[in-house]
């Protein structure tokens, strides 16, 4: 299952202008088709997405890593991003979808 519509670091793409009109430079739109992801600077991505394969870090068995705990505390959205990602754990990806897609922004409300 590929979930483009969700980052690695579990933010909720599908509301921004940019992954709507095919412009987005984000996680993973665009490497099946030529984008080097060798060239990412994200360390996000390039451990998710490149180095082991995943859709995001909700799917990790290191998920409670150092970076990503420092990444998560870096400020008010990334603790939201936070708040998506051990939904997406605990939940699933086809539930946390189906709360996102009613959100007007990259995080929102999950109860």
């Amino acid at each position: 299952m590929t979930v483009i519509e969700i980052g690695c670091c579990g933010a909720y793409c599908k509301t921004c202008p940019a992954f709507r009109d095919g412009s987005c430079r984000g996680c993973k739109l665009g490497y099946d088709k030529g984008r080097d992801i060798s060239k990412a600077r994200c360390w996000i991505k390039v451990c998710c997405f490149r180095d082991k394969g995943l859709e995001t870090c909700a799917d990790c068995p290191e998920y409670a890593c150092k970076k990503i705990r420092e990444w998560h505390q870096k400020g008010y959205k990334y603790g939201r991003y936070k708040k998506s990602t051990e939904f997406i754990r605990e939940m699933g990806y086809e539930k946390f979808l189906k709360k996102a897609d009613k959100w007007k922004g990259p995080y929102g409300r999950l109860d």
